[in-house]
């Protein structure tokens, strides 16, 4: 078994022991874990504070850019697990994602919780994607 960690550049920085990404390759397949992305730039700052709709959008172009950095995109997710601050939000947040998953169709979990690592974060996305 092969892991490789995955850290696209300019990706904002970990603020821990982790990677954005790990890819773990086995018997000719690769499984990608992304870790859960929040609407935080380069520098630290959260992007869109408590705007649920544009969070979305900028979360999902961070989970791109694991997903691309790791040889593979959209169509290879499995599995998709999302925590909203605020659960009224999914209103928000359901088109982006389903923009993204049309034709896919990933599991998909879903949780409200009380708070995100970043004030004025709302919305977190991670997945799993296998090729």
């Amino acid at each position: 078994m092969k892991k490789t960690l995955i850290s696209p550049p300019g990706h904002p920085a970990s603020r821990g022991a982790y990677s954005p990404g790990l890819l773990v390759e086995h018997g000719g397949v690769s499984t990608l874990y992304v870790t859960g992305q929040l609407a935080v730039d380069p520098s630290g700052n959260v992007v869109a504070p408590f705007d649920a709709a544009a969070q979305t959008e900028y979360v999902f172009g961070l989970v791109g850019a694991v997903l691309k950095a790791a040889g593979m995109d959209f169509a290879d997710v499995v599995k998709v697990t999302t925590f909203l601050t605020h659960m009224p939000d999914f209103e928000k947040f359901s088109p982006v994602r389903n923009r993204y998953f049309a034709e896919t169709k990933p599991v998909s979990t879903l949780l409200e919780i009380k708070g995100l690592a970043k004030e004025g974060c709302c919305v977190e996305v991670e997945v799993v994607a296998v090729k």
